[in-house]
């Protein structure tokens, strides 16, 4: 052991010099062998991303994952990396170039795409760096990004193969338009919030009549885009207006009324206004009956010419500038206060615009089929398992996927147009797609110049939904040695928010291209809410600096101090008091450390038998509790594992057994029993090092001489043994008896150095284990313990099990005092008798109550007469 180690854990010096240790050593790195692999894929952050509190628990999951089937003996690799970010990063970097006075539509795509690349060069991978600062023991050497050559050609090669096989499709559409970010979003992109809005009742005139049929919107301004007014065919109040027209306010259109039984007669005034362009049960209607469409909107969501009022401004502000115009015209019935619910972009915060537009989508309803039924059947397990059920529903009704978007950053769809702009082959590589061109056009003469590649890229979900599959070449090269070996993965650590976006296309894709899962496991996260409940998020400013407590509290802390309260499934409550906890005990198990480091020995001295008992029942408890530890573990509980680990090194170990085996003040300890205890001390850092790997590490390296190389990385984690229950239920009664004796010094003022004698007698019958008195004797500072049968005077008592055991007060404290303690107890137990025989005597409360609450009462009326008997025993002896 080494000499002197510091009163205080110091984390900073700790944690920079261990991680480097680990990477020099290449612990982490993993290449197939003999052994059971055990694999995680990194959810791969955003390129340019920071460090955030979900972050810190999602990745601390993964690592004590990881570490643990490390130190099982299993070959743990844990492969990192980073996501384009397709819609993020192409803001930032717009957003970038627009403070330099650039303009994205002044650039051509290779130019911005070198400003892309080189904001990626500089603010990419920062996150990766941070991660190896809270201890994240990934293989580093295998660090993937989305854009990387061959993930982008795995991507590419999966388009091609899906759009031969006639899963991808182009087509128009209604879809999900971000007027933000210019582009369109997936369904599962899109969240709803209730608004409190407003339900405009509008005059639509009757033609040729001075009569008027009433519509009802929340979107005035998109009348201007309205080519039909729909009613049901069977509604009374309209079936004088069949097959009439009437007239669009303001810009004087001419509309037919149409019926159709789609209309719900008890909404608004059950007349309908028809915008084909602008909702998507609008454009079905206006399909089946062959209707005009009118697009007024422009991609960023100010109107355009075809409006014909109000060009170039904003959607939201011609909604107030349109209300007096319609008011002035005569056809604004009333404005109601009304509740709906409104989608908006997951990526940018902005309203979503239902736009048609001409995009590329994925089949889907095929190839979910084995996704759905292999979550179903546990083949892939969720936890929680909850979560099953939101997934059938998702799974069940899944649409076709729009994997297009209108951006540069990404990868390009591998669509190539002919000379028409109307014809179009699909290849991997331009050189392939003149091949397949000139066959179709069956024109030799076409050149690569000829042909003009989609300018569309994919949506970022559709490179990530094959990360499993594509960071170990699986696509490009389906049976070589690393997807052979580590794929399937095992467990996958995520957050329930991505289930639709990322979970169960990863799923899909498992299937489609490896006819088996993607991960055995699904461990989902709660979110990191502030103490109030709230989401943490920049804007609330709720948020901490996650490195900046790493460095406050040190990463250990910070780890333990996330996992402290967060079941799976379940939100993290999260205030500094949970990385407090956890530097709380980083400095128990130091000062524990220091304890038996500092600690003289004597080889000569014999073990006394106080520690000898308390050994062997740690020796019990540990393994008793590592049984708990592995199952928890197994289970998912991660959160329970800490607790029980938790609770053994700071109450079983620290405080029971350290209290016990430590000698006298200035005392030496005997070598035997030191022995132990730092054999005690080694399985414990071995247990908690997958949660707390710097300070096990370093206390690790002391407590025992080690190779230059040797580290607790790559040590093998303690399996539970065979342990004695019944042994630690009497060492546990021993705790109570000890607790008694204590609390009974505390009362009577009993002094430290004075050592009263402790007198037994049992209650039901005449047996007496003092197998483990030694222990009373040290921890009660108790001088002997003797059998009687008639109790000593004056002294206090107490009941522990079958045993009545009393301490002798006399010349100890005073007796007048101690009978006025006595006589107020006595009528303190009466008075609680009293209450618990009336409630028992109420003949409502025994005929509503449950049998166990009866029984419970009960049990409190026995306990309170004996206590009363055995108080007006003693008071005997001071009448």
């Amino acid at each position: 052991m080494m000499a002197h180690p510091s009163t205080k854990y110091n984390p900073t010096e700790t944690e920079k010099k261990w991680y480097q240790f680990w990477l020099d050593n290449q612990f982490f790195q993993s290449k197939p062998d003999d052994r059971v692999p055990y694999t995680v894929v990194i959810p791969p952050p955003n390129v340019t991303g920071i460090l955030h509190m979900g972050h810190i628990l999602n990745n601390t999951i993964q690592d004590i994952l990881v570490r643990r089937a490390r130190m099982q003996g299993k070959n743990a690799c844990w492969v990192p990396g980073t996501d384009h970010a397709s819609i993020a990063t192409e803001a930032k970097v717009v957003a970038k170039l627009n403070e330099e006075g650039i303009q994205k539509k002044d650039l051509s795509r290779e130019e911005f795409l070198k400003h892309a690349m080189d904001w990626t060069d500089k603010h990419g991978g920062i996150i990766l760096e941070q991660l190896k600062k809270m201890g994240a023991s990934c293989d580093w050497d295998r660090t993937r990004f989305t854009l990387d050559d061959n993930l982008y050609k795995s991507v590419i090669k999966v388009f091609v193969d899906f759009y031969n096989k006639g899963l991808i499709y182009r087509g128009l559409r209604m879809i999900n338009w971000d007027v933000k970010a210019q582009t369109a979003v997936s369904d599962e992109e899109v969240f709803y919030k209730e608004e409190q809005s407003k339900l405009y009742y509008l005059k639509y005139k009757i033609k040729g009549t001075e009569q008027f049929i009433h519509i009802a919107t929340t979107r005035p301004e998109t009348i201007l885009g309205d080519t039909a007014v729909c009613v049901h065919p069977e509604d009374e109040r309209y079936k004088q207006w069949h097959g009439k027209q009437v007239i669009v306010p303001l810009v004087n259109r001419t509309i037919p009324i149409i019926t159709d039984e789609y209309v719900d007669r008890e909404f608004g005034t059950g007349a309908l206004k028809i915008t084909p362009a602008h909702d998507e049960n609008d454009y079905k209607l206006g399909q089946k009956h062959n209707l005009e469409i009118i697009d007024i909107f422009n991609d960023d969501g100010t109107l355009n010419a075809d409006a014909q009022f109000f060009t170039g401004r904003d959607r939201f502000e011609v909604r107030q500038l349109i209300i007096p115009e319609l008011e002035q015209s005569g056809n604004l019935l009333k404005v109601e206060d009304y509740k709906n619910k409104v989608g908006y972009s997951e990526r940018t915060g902005v309203a979503i615009e239902p736009k048609l537009s001409t995009q590329w989508f994925l089949k889907m309803k095929d190839l979910a089929k084995p996704a759905l039924e292999n979550v179903m059947n546990d083949k892939v397990q969720f936890h929680p398992p909850k979560f099953k059920n939101m997934y059938r529903h998702w799974m069940e009704n899944i649409r076709d996927w729009n994997i297009s978007r209108q951006l540069w950053w990404g990868h390009r769809i591998p669509a190539y147009y002919l000379p028409d702009n109307k014809t179009f082959v699909v290849a991997e590589s331009p050189e392939k797609a003149l091949k397949l061109a000139q066959e179709k056009s069956n024109n030799k003469n076409l050149t690569i110049q000829d042909l003009k590649q989609d300018e569309d890229v994919l949506d970022t979900w559709f490179s990530s939904w094959l990360w499993p599959i594509s960071v170990f070449n699986g696509i490009l090269e389906p049976d070589n040695q690393d997807i052979k070996y580590y794929y399937p993965t095992n467990d996958l650590v995520t957050a329930p928010e991505i289930i639709f976006f990322w979970v169960a296309r990863m799923i899909v894709a498992g299937y489609a291209y490896k006819q088996d899962l993607p991960f055995k496991n699904v461990y989902f996260t709660g979110i990191v809410r502030d103490k109030q409940g709230r989401k943490m998020s920049k804007s609330l400013g709720n948020s901490p600096d996650a490195l900046g407590l790493i460095e406050k509290y040190g990463a250990d802390a910070v780890r333990i101090g996330m996992m402290f309260c967060s079941p799976a499934g379940g939100d993290l409550l999260y205030d500094d008091s949970l990385p407090e906890q956890g530097r709380n005990f980083a400095n128990k198990i130091w000062n524990a450390y220091r304890l038996l480091q500092n600690q003289e020995i004597d080889t000569n001295i014999p073990q006394p038998e106080h520690a000898q008992k308390a050994l062997t029942w740690f020796k019990h408890k540990f393994n008793k509790e590592l049984q708990n530890y592995h199952k928890q573990l197994d289970e998912y509980r991660i959160s329970e594992s800490l607790i029980t680990v938790y609770k053994l090194f700071r109450d079983d170990f620290s405080s029971r057994l350290l209290e016990i085996i430590k000698p006298a003040y200035q005392q030496p300890m005997d070598a035997h029993s030191h022995a132990e205890a730092i054999n005690f001390l080694e399985d414990l850092l071995y247990i908690i090092h997958p949660f707390m790997p710097f300070i096990t590490e370093e206390i690790w390296q002391r407590i025992r001489p080690r190779e230059a190389k040797q580290s607790i990385v790559v040590a093998k984690i303690p399996e539970a043994q065979e342990f004695d229950s019944t042994y630690i239920d009497r060492f546990e009664q021993t705790m109570e008896i000890i607790s008694h004796i204590r609390n009974i010094r505390k009362q009577k003022n009993i002094p430290g150095k004075t050592k009263p004698d402790l007198f037994y007698k049992t209650i039901i019958d005449d047996t007496y284990n003092d197998s483990l008195d030694s222990v009373i004797r040290k921890l009660g500072q108790i001088e002997n313990i003797h059998p009687c049968t008639t109790p000593p005077a004056s002294a206090a008592q107490f009941i522990v099990k079958n045993t009545e055991y009393y301490i002798p007060l006399e010349g100890i404290t005073d007796p007048e005092t101690e009978k006025k303690n006595l006589e107020k107890e006595l009528k303190y137990a009466q008075g609680f008798l009293q209450s618990v025989t009336k409630k028992l005597n109420n003949e409502r409360f025994v005929a509503n109550a449950p049998q166990q609450v009866i029984e419970k009462e009960k049990q409190k009326q026995t306990d309170a007469e004996a206590k009363i008997k055995a108080l007006e025993e003693q008071l005997r002896k001071y009448n």
